[in-house]
């Protein structure tokens, strides 16, 4: 059996990640000059409400060598390792476990390393794990697993809405006249994880509450109608709007999410408080 590795773009909870016996990088964030990682985090409640107040967290990507310390643990138990990592459009951790890797295989002949780059943020890579654990305990192999990662990570939708534009302002993702006018009209955007695994805007709405039935929406549009078998949602410290959507899910699909999970430093620095993410297999992204 292969041993599969990821990080903390993907919001699983550590429980969780050591329950299936996941190794773990984490990529560091800083908020009001102290430094915090998975192993030695901030309370999630604490994050977002000093966000709330006015911080400006910054993240640092997982560097080579911090990929490498986890990837060798994984080799001191298995010969083979499936490392699923955050988008590479989204940050420079998929290419230092690449690098990590390279080197890992050089200096251990008969070890194979295999990383995807999920092309997907918060749950959405999160939910990429969760089929390569499903697969994995069927019994599958190591590159039937990867292949199977790579035909699918492009059908993992992402569906987000935040509540503060200015968070995506920081971020570059949308302009100072956009985060003014739509925090004066009340506009919330709806975006999404492109094939390059950028954050896109595919839509805005007037009103909290459309936007999250907006999300809902889009979904059914992209199943085609159809019933998927998982749906996770992750959220910025606002877990009645998630709880909202998650109840809309039900009442549309006929299916509960089966995991609701507040989103990480890694992402929350950049979404803000407030933000509402909806994540699924679809026909299409």
């Amino acid at each position: 059996m292969f041993a599969i590795t990821t990080d903390t773009g993907g919001d699983l909870p550590l429980e969780m990640l050591r329950e299936h016996g996941v190794g773990l990088m984490s990529l560091h964030y800083t908020v009001e000059g102290q430094t915090y990682d998975a192993y030695h985090p901030m309370p999630d409640r604490d994050f977002y409400e000093r966000m709330r107040g006015g911080a400006m967290p910054t993240t640092a990507q997982v560097n080579p060598d911090e990929a490498r310390q986890v990837l060798e643990q994984a080799l001191a138990t298995h010969d083979e390792v499936l490392h699923i990592a955050f988008s590479s459009g989204l940050s420079g951790s998929c290419q230092s476990a690449r690098i990590a890797a390279q080197e890992l295989e050089e200096q251990n002949p008969g070890k194979r390393i295999v990383v995807v780059d999920s092309l997907a943020a918060s749950l959405g890579q999160g939910l990429l794990v969760h089929y390569a654990l499903r697969l994995r305990e069927q019994g599958r192999s190591l590159d039937e697993t990867a292949r199977w990662c790579e035909d699918n990570k492009l059908h993992i939708a992402h569906l987000f809405t935040v509540d503060d534009l200015f968070h995506l302002h920081r971020g570059g993702r949308v302009s100072r006249t956009a985060a003014v006018v739509g925090s004066v009209l009340g506009i919330k955007p709806v975006l999404h994880v492109d094939d390059a695994g950028h954050l896109v805007a595919v839509g805005k709405v007037r009103g909290r509450r459309r936007a999250l039935d907006e999300l809902v929406r889009r979904m059914g549009e992209q199943t085609g109608g159809a019933v998927p078998d998982t749906v996770f949602i992750s959220h910025g410290d606002c877990a009645e709007d998630a709880d909202y959507v998650a109840r809309r899910v039900q009442q549309t699909f006929g299916t509960a999410p089966s995991r609701v999970e507040v989103i990480g430093p890694a992402i929350g620095a950049h979404a803000g408080p407030g933000t509402v993410a909806l994540f699924f297999l679809a026909a299409r992204r």
